[in-house]
């Protein structure tokens, strides 16, 4: 295999003709490698007046605690997404009842669909990459101890839809 140009793939930066952005291209048969953000998808699930929360057992923001969320896989609506990332950090049963918001993250090049859901049932436990999971009421949840800025955006934008009944889909606060 040692200097086989099949297995190179895109290897140089340059603008593509054509184009108006710096993408990765072979040098040996002018493939463009298109990196687009990528989408996350997740879940406020409620069990009544609580709100699920999962203890992060990887990095980063280990032992943070977070939304059941994660990448959207190839071939997957998002919304099954968020109910697979619910069942693999949670063990979670949710029904999606909406989107929620949709946040943009140019900074680390994401963008984050996130939905209301219910608990289908209360049983929960960690999945392998919680330490622990839980069910938290407004005044109980870990403000200070949150991983990312777009779970705090979440959980308010949840208690705003669910005081007002307002469930229009939400976007960044302002600012971000």
């Amino acid at each position: 295999m040692a200097n086989d140009s099949r297995l190179r793939g895109p290897s140089v930066r340059g603008i593509p003709e054509g184009d108006n952005r710096e993408r990765m291209i072979c040098a040996d048969c002018g493939y463009i490698l298109y990196d687009n953000p990528k989408i996350v998808v997740g879940s406020v699930p409620r069990w009544g007046e609580r709100i699920l929360l999962c203890r992060r057992s990887i990095e980063p923001r280990y032992g943070f605690w977070t939304l059941p969320a994660g990448y959207l896989e190839l071939n997957e609506s998002a919304s099954a997404g968020a109910e697979r990332e619910a069942w693999e950090e949670a063990n979670a049963r949710i029904e999606i009842e909406g989107l929620l918001a949709i946040y943009d993250i140019p900074r680390i090049s994401q963008v984050q669909l996130i939905f209301r859901a219910r608990l289908l049932d209360d049983a929960i436990s960690p999945g392998p990459e919680s330490l622990e999971v839980g069910l938290f009421g407004w005044e109980d949840i870990p403000w200070s101890d949150l991983a990312f800025p777009s779970i705090r955006w979440a959980l308010q934008h949840e208690h705003e839809a669910q005081t007002t009944r307002e469930f229009t889909t939400r976007i960044n606060p302002p600012g971000f």
